[in-house]
């Protein structure tokens, strides 16, 4: 084809579009996938470093249309909007889904003239976005008859009891794209491209003729059943989907804690009747609404749509403020919205917990940047010591560890934030959600929270129980995998193991990896006070449920620490589970991964029968020692990195100059823990100066 800069021309011959439809019902208009973008910034480094173009343009030759007519367009990684304009008027919008996907688009009586015609396909912004978009057809039947041409009956059913059980319904092509279906949302499906949820196990849609692969699934806990099929004109197949629940989680309840609807958030395509269908068919058992500054209850309308029995809904709100984003909850049916108009952490945190009945209180992605602030980044603060630099009073008592929805280029980048949290004395509870707004792009219960709680009747849950273990941290965090994590055959997360007679000098930690047939697990690492300390591949070839079992044996340490589980493996790409790109990315290049992690467990070392954070020894010796240096890194010589990272901020603040040459000399004798911990304080103080001084 002709390429200019910013624009592809084809001629399709007249003759053929003159051709009855009998003959000729679909014409291709663009037959390979062309790579667009605005601007010359490569979003991602797969693509190339100069796209085709930042906008597709198609001339043709066509008679007008007297009834309606389809339009077929491949998409592929759409993150930002692209509309779809046929002679200057507009069809519609691709779909805001990265995914590889085949969308249509009805063509109105009329929309094509006599002649000469153009199709436009361009960004309304500015931003950079990567694109492929292609395989364009223009089929002269109407939308509804082109994706009806054959039929599926599908049904998922739960391999234990032989009965329909909700799920997630995955078509693909021959192609291996997600292929539009003939059906709508209605009471107990909710549609999108290649994607149908159906909260009963049943869902009939069309499809044109062809080949396809079916997927039933039902989130995390279950496995994967397929079918290939080939379709016919006019043929009606029935498709018998089987899946099983293969991850062990009794006694944990799944939970995501960032749920949204475009009926009340105003953004996403999610409606709330669709919403409630997703949670089920994603095995989400104690769901939080949790859309922008409103209180919304699911409890009647899930009773309405036959749903109420497989979870338990409760009412939040993610209180979306200037300077950071909060979900809170449960709220108290009735309740007055706390004022999201405030910019003072103090003063909205005492209005979320003036809220009736609010216990739970989380900082949202504190690593992306909204409303120009990006709460942990190193403007504001400082990640190795815990502290923000605006002396922000915290309140809260959760963070989020893994947004689904607005992932991290690096994975552990929040997690090493947590740490410096808990080593500050900020005990938060760790938490993965979905920040769903979407029924299939950013779906619901990818990242979710396990909650160790009675979990025997999922439809009458003790929220008050649940709730009562989360804030306490009894939870794990999960993205595909799980980790479980044992403290001498007894403690788990949130617990502190005591200091027992008669000398034991080890602790027995055992930990087991979870997943489903379709993710697996390839390492898993122990972090004391936020350190690796040991790591251990896990072998290709383990079985679904439990992929890795093992007890470590591990020094019993003189002094409380926290110890952290985290497992990982390859990122699940197939479009039953796609695992999506970073939200607000710092590399071009990225490479997806599952997680799975414990909360934390502490170790009560020094005896005292109570839990001691990094921070509280570090301020103890700084103030025994009068912030001399000499006292400050000899008693620092029993503890580990974190608390001397800890002392190093409290000397600082003390006007004791780190970068002095007196004081560098010095630490130059000092035990290896003790110069790592100060020189990764430094580290982090020389970013925030940096951060501090470009924004004047």
């Amino acid at each position: 084809y002709p390429v200019s800069c910013k624009s592809i021309s084809m001629c399709v011959l007249f003759c053929l579009l003159c051709l009855s439809s009998a003959q000729a019902e679909e014409r291709t208009l663009a037959g390979k996938l062309h790579h667009l973008r605005v601007g010359n910034v490569r979003e991602w480094s797969e693509f190339p470093d100069k796209a085709e173009a930042d906008g597709l343009t198609i001339k043709f030759a066509a008679t007008q249309n007297a009834a309606a007519q389809t339009l077929r367009i491949r998409q592929q990684d759409v993150k930002q909007t692209w509309q779809v304009v046929l002679n200057g008027k507009r069809l519609g919008r691709l779909f805001r889904n990265e995914n590889d996907m085949v969308i249509f688009f009805a063509v109105p009586p009329r929309a094509l003239v006599n002649g000469e015609n153009e199709l436009k396909i361009e960004q309304s912004g500015t931003r950079p976005d990567d694109v492929r978009i292609g395989e364009i057809t223009l089929d002269s039947r109407p939308m509804q008859t082109v994706l009806g041409v054959a039929t599926v009956s599908a049904t998922i059913f739960d391999k234990t009891t032989g009965k329909p059980i909700p799920g997630r319904i995955t078509i693909l092509d021959a192609d291996g794209a997600l292929h539009s279906v003939g059906a709508e949302s209605n009471e107990t499906l909710a549609v999108r491209p290649g994607v149908v949820y159906t909260s009963n196990g049943r869902a009939t849609f069309g499809l044109p003729a062809g080949r396809y692969t079916i997927f039933a699934g039902r989130g995390f806990e279950y496995g994967i059943d397929s079918r290939q099929i080939s379709l016919k004109a006019g043929q009606t197949t029935d498709v018998k989907l089987s899946i099983a629940r293969e991850v062990p989680t009794a006694g944990w309840v799944s939970c995501d804690t960032h749920v949204h609807t475009l009926t009340h958030s105003g953004h996403g395509d999610a409606t709330i009747s669709e919403r409630l269908i997703v949670l089920a068919g994603e095995g989400i058992e104690l769901p939080i609404a949790t859309d922008h500054n409103i209180h919304i209850d699911y409890n009647s309308l899930a009773k309405k749509m036959g749903v109420r029995k497989y979870f338990t809904p409760v009412i939040g709100n993610e209180v979306t403020t200037k300077t950071g984003h909060f979900n809170i909850f449960p709220v108290q049916a009735g309740a007055a919205i706390p004022d999201y108009k405030r910019t003072d952490w103090k003063s909205i945190l005492k209005g979320i917990y003036a809220t009736p009945g609010v216990k739970v209180a989380i900082l949202n992605h504190a690593r992306d940047a909204h409303s120009g602030v990006t709460p942990f980044g190193p403007k504001l603060h400082n990640a190795v010591i815990g502290e923000n630099v605006s002396d922000w009073p915290t309140g809260l008592n959760a963070m989020e560890l893994i947004n689904s929805g607005a992932q991290q280029t690096d994975m552990m980048r929040l997690y090493r934030d947590w740490f410096g949290m808990l080593n500050r004395g900020r005990y938060l509870t760790p938490v993965g959600s979905s920040d769903s707004h979407d029924v299939a792009r950013h779906f619901v219960g990818q990242g979710r929270t396990y909650i160790r709680c009675n979990d025997e009747d999922v439809g009458n849950i003790d929220v008050d129980q649940a709730v009562a273990a989360f804030v306490a941290g009894r939870v794990m965090v999960s993205l595909g995998l799980l980790a479980e994590i044992t403290v001498d055959e007894k403690y788990g997360p949130g617990d502190l193991v005591p200091k027992v007679g008669g000398g034991q000098q080890t602790l027995d930690v055992h930990i087991r990896v979870l997943g489903p047939s379709w993710s697996k697990a390839d390492r898993v690492t122990l972090y004391v006070n936020g350190r690796k300390i040991r790591e251990e591949k896990i072998p290709a070839g383990a079985k679904p449920g439990v992929q890795w079992d093992a007890h470590w044996t591990l020094t019993r340490p003189q002094h409380d620490v926290h110890l952290v589980a985290v497992a990982s493996g390859p990122g699940v790409r197939e479009l039953y589970w796609p695992i999506a790109k970073p939200y607000q990315p710092t590399s071009p290049n990225w490479e997806p991964r599952c997680v799975g992690s414990s909360g934390a467990v502490w170790i009560d070392g020094d005896g005292d029968g109570h839990r001691n954070c990094a921070y509280d020894y570090a301020d103890r010796i700084v103030k025994s020692e009068e912030a001399r240096l000499p006292g400050v890194l000899k008693a620092l010589a029993n503890y580990d990195e974190a608390v001397a990272a800890q002392a190093a901020g409290l000397l600082d603040r003390r006007g004791v100059s780190l970068q002095q040459k007196n004081v560098q000399q010095s630490l130059k004798s000092a035990a290896p823990q003790v110069r790592d911990g100060f020189a990764a304080y430094l580290r982090a103080w020389r970013e925030t100066q940096i951060a501090r001084s470009r924004s004047k």
